[in-house]
């Protein structure tokens, strides 16, 4: 039966009922509520349970492990257009402390995953591929949405169980991040680490349920253009769409030149977004272009991405890697909890527990996990960790593009401990950067 648009609907209208069920559920129950989880992981859990790899119940078509594919180049592609401007006299300051890091903690869970599995996991499971330990960071560090861009790459090259794999990882991740994180803060205060820390019971509610009240409402402005022109959410939408397309067919034309290379869409389309930020700069168009409404695009993006990632795992395909798989993935958790246990203390004098938790929610879910678990800890922003971490990730973000893309490309290409040696002189060459800089600390303090 051939696809039609109507089928591309139906998945998509299908996908919409998910996350309005899965918003309901947020707000409405309390056992929901106390996990803390976005209306997206709900809504993927009761895709995987009634679509075709569950109950079979929902009409979803055999497209739907697509979808991720297309909608990461949407996220990549619009990341430069919500970036400022690196300020390098700012780096020199405590943000170079945050950069260092999380760019050391992203970087080892890539380097140091991929080297365990080969040492450890490789050599005890007959069959498994070599590039196995990947699964680990592109779940993690990079989320449901790095997981479908690593695993459509193995994909293409005969490792077809790699997404299934991958979006195990991710969903993992987020569920560890909540779950563990919350746990973490709850000792924490008993402990005295925390800094801010609010009372479970009086958190706002807001954080609970999901739902704003009116009172407590940001006042969004997005017409940069008159509607009598064009409306300013469709000027925003087409030039993220048209960034990824560009991403699409340079793709396709690097694959006409160069048959065995399979450069990844995100890649590209990231690249075009860096191109389109400096016409729009240079002919100073960037003012009509609002950063905040090109990341809600890309938060959209982002929620179906992770319905359909969940929904589409094939649980059979999990069951078959199980073992090796908790394995890979407790060693990441060990790492997680490296960073924030041990060496946030060393980089942060200051609030390193508020620091510390926010990077072990992005670092084994999202940046959106860190956001939750620091609203807890730190409801007022007083820490100052999302102002230091937003430009902190500025030089974060093209690494990050690099370690999704060459990767698995080099892993392909029987490269496996090249990727490694590199990304672990990284990790080191930024330590030592840490001692020069003086960002390491000898005792950390709960407060300033």
């Amino acid at each position: 039966m051939s696809f039609t648009p109507w089928d591309f609907f139906i998945d998509f209208g299908l996908a919409a009922v998910l996350l309005i069920a899965g918003t309901i559920l947020r707000a409405k129950v309390k056992s929901i509520q106390k996990l803390f989880l976005p209306a997206s992981i709900i809504a993927g859990f009761l895709g995987l349970l009634l679509g075709p790899n569950g109950l079979n119940i929902l009409p979803f078509s055999n497209q739907i492990s697509t979808y991720p594919t297309i909608l990461i180049a949407f996220i990549f592609g619009a990341i430069p257009l919500t970036a400022n401007a690196i300020s390098w006299k700012k780096m020199k300051g405590r943000i170079g402390s945050m950069w260092a890091y999380s760019q050391n903690s992203m970087i080892l869970m890539w380097g140091a995953g991929l080297l365990f599995a080969l040492l450890f996991i490789n050599p005890f499971w007959d069959q498994l591929h070599a590039g196995f330990g990947l699964i680990l960071a592109a779940g993690f560090v990079g989320g449901h949405g790095t997981a479908a861009a690593v695993g459509d790459m193995f994909s293409k090259h005969g490792w077809e169980d790699a997404t299934s794999l991958a979006m195990t990882s991710a969903t993992v991740g987020v569920l560890a991040a909540i779950l563990l994180g919350v746990l973490f803060i709850k000792v924490g205060a008993t402990k005295g680490y925390t800094s801010y820390l609010t009372d479970f019971k009086d958190l706002p509610n807001e954080l609970r349920t999901g739902l704003i009240p009116s009172h407590a409402r940001q006042p969004v402005k997005m017409d940069t253009v008159s509607p009598i022109s064009i409306d300013p959410f469709v000027l925003h939408f087409s030039l993220v769409i048209f960034i990824a397309m560009g991403g699409y067919y340079l793709s396709k034309w690097g694959e006409a030149l160069f048959p065995q290379a399979s450069i990844p869409i995100f890649s590209l389309a990231f690249i075009v977004g860096l191109s389109v930020k400096k016409i729009l700069n240079h002919t100073h168009s960037d003012q009509y272009i609002n950063a905040h409404v090109v990341s809600r695009i890309s938060g959209s993006a982002t929620d179906f991405l992770v319905t359909f990632g969940i929904a589409s795992i094939s649980i059979s395909v999990v069951l078959d890697y199980i073992t090796p798989l908790v394995i890979l993935l407790c060693f990441g958790l060990i790492i997680a909890f490296i960073f924030f246990a041990v060496i946030s203390k060393k980089y942060f004098p200051d609030y390193w527990f508020e620091r510390g938790i926010f990077n072990w929610g992005w670092t084994t879910g999202t940046v959106a996990m860190g956001i939750a678990l620091l609203r807890i800890v730190d409801p007022h922003s007083e820490s100052k960790t999302l102002d230091d971490y937003g430009l902190a990730y500025i030089p974060i973000a093209p690494v990050e593009v690099l370690l999704v893309t060459f990767g698995p490309l080099l892993v392909i290409q029987s490269q496996s401990y090249l990727f490694v040696f590199v990304t672990l002189l990284a990790s080191a060459f930024i330590f030592s950067i840490s001692y020069k800089n003086k960002w390491f600390k000898k005792k950390a303090t709960t407060k300033s």
